[in-house]
């Protein structure tokens, strides 16, 4: 699935300290805590705490955040559709990537378990 440069753009100029918060919001609104969204966000990324941490005081763009990632090798059984968009579809490495990251963080939000989640073989 095709998205436009300005849709992929934003994603690239957007940061990740901006769009942690919601995603905690999001998920603490369903009962979930900050340390299980920290455990999906390095699952799928590789970084440990201290790193996440960097790069949210750093204000980082979502372009440098993945760029500084090592994606886990599950992360294309990630499937489904996030914001009108099915994931595996999307073109664009770096919008893929992002929603990657959005589609975890709903399901977690959706209370499914984190093997689920996690996408345990």
């Amino acid at each position: 699935m095709s998205t436009s440069n300005t849709h992929d753009e934003r994603f690239a100029n957007m940061t990740f300290a901006s769009v942690y918060p919601l995603y905690l919001t999001k998920i603490e609104k369903k009962g979930r805590r900050k340390e299980e969204l920290d455990e999906v966000i390095r699952w799928l990324t590789g970084f440990d705490d201290k790193k996440l941490d960097t790069l949210i005081k750093d204000k980082v763009t979502f372009e440098s955040f993945f760029k500084q990632a090592k994606l886990n090798p599950h992360a294309s059984l990630i499937t489904g559709v996030i914001c009108g968009y099915r994931v595996e579809e999307i073109e664009n490495t770096l919008t893929q990537k992002v929603r990657y990251l959005d589609k975890l963080v709903d399901e977690l939000a959706k209370g499914k378990k984190m093997e689920k989640i996690l996408r345990a073989l």
